[in-house]
């Protein structure tokens, strides 16, 4: 387990160097001077001009140049927005909580709904509900996000206006923003305005949350499903069953066991998946996170915030990955055994 942790570690520490590599040529690779490119100063005057290339060492060669950037990016130097002249590294930090909270609620519908629905199906294999949850996963699974988005809009907030169809609370409700998580903040005020504001997050939260949640969800009826009939398929279930145990103890004692360390594993990935659909669901219903701000930097060439996004989602991305995976790994023996010898 040792040496399988040390390879893990050492494909990380190649993986993240390849990824601040890459972020650190885009600056030479977008249009315009290397050093606004750099700093995401402009209009700089010479002398300022010269300060900035003695701090970004453009005057050294590229390994330096290199060597230079990861010290700022440690340091939360990450250059300076072209659009509003703030820090990047502080528009991260403020907008990341919002995009987290919209993606770890959509796991936990996909899981709630998801897990369950493909037990489902597995026990009633070839059945009606096997069929009817088939075919209700294969239309979620075909269904664009941003049609979804778009439909339950027009039906939930412009039809019915059961629901709001932007941001992530009303205008009429101050809360004092301490973790940007919106309803752990609300909570830790004690729920203000008589629990009004808590549930109008949670209306601002549903649209959202059920749109990010569509694509996860299929994926883990489908993925449960088949990992629940590959166990029941196994020989140790048929000794269970010439036994004498029920359908009820070989399910629950035997087979969801087994079945679900699988499972985990596709979570934790799912995760992952979450952070790069939640850009177009932040987009679509106005939610202020990373997401929605980063392809706002695309479309106004904010080239400083591009880099700054794309490394803060990537980096993010790769650890979710590597944490499922190495769950899965701690969690499954046969796992341990059957990745020894691999990178």
């Amino acid at each position: 387990m040792r040496e399988y942790l040390f390879r893990r570690l050492s494909l990380l520490l190649f993986m993240l160097l390849t990824l601040t590599a890459f972020t650190f040529s885009l600056n030479y690779l977008f249009p315009g001077d290397v050093l606004t490119n750099l700093s995401g100063q402009v209009n700089s005057s010479y002398a300022q001009s010269q300060v900035l290339a003695d701090k970004y060492q453009l005057e050294e060669n590229i390994i330096v140049q290199y060597g230079a950037f990861l010290g700022r990016i440690f340091d939360g130097d990450w250059g300076y927005s072209l659009s509003s002249g703030q820090p990047v590294f502080e528009h991260i930090l403020l907008l990341f909580p919002a995009t987290i909270e919209l993606c770890v609620y959509a796991l936990a519908v996909a899981i709630v709904f998801g897990v369950p629905a493909g037990i489902i199906a597995a026990v009633f294999h070839k059945r009606w509900p096997d069929k009817i949850i088939n075919s209700l996963t294969l239309m979620g699974f075909s269904i664009p996000i941003f049609w979804l988005a778009l439909l339950l809009i027009m039906v939930f907030c412009l039809g019915l206006g059961l629901f709001p169809m932007s941001g992530r609370i009303g205008l009429l409700y101050e809360i004092e923003p301490y973790s940007h998580f919106i309803l752990i903040d609300i909570i830790a005020q004690g729920f203000p305005y008589g629990g009004l504001a808590f549930i109008d997050a949670l209306k601002h939260l549903a649209l959202p949350t059920i749109v990010l949640a569509m694509y996860p969800t299929t994926v883990l009826i489908r993925f449960t499903r088949d990992s629940m009939l590959n166990v029941l398929e196994q020989n140790y279930i048929k000794t269970a069953r010439a036994k004498g145990l029920n359908r009820r103890q070989l399910i629950l004692h035997h087979a969801l066991r087994n079945a679900l360390l699988p499972v985990i594993k596709q979570i934790g990935l799912q995760f992952s998946t979450l952070l790069t659909l939640a850009m177009i669901t932040e987009v679509i219903f106005s939610w202020p996170g990373v997401g929605r701000w980063l392809i706002e930097s695309i479309y106004q060439r904010d080239y400083p915030a591009i880099q700054g996004g794309l490394l803060a989602v990537s980096v993010f991305v790769i650890f979710a990955n590597m944490f499922a995976e190495f769950s899965h790994t701690l969690l499954n023996p046969i796992s341990r055994n059957q990745a020894h010898g691999k990178i």
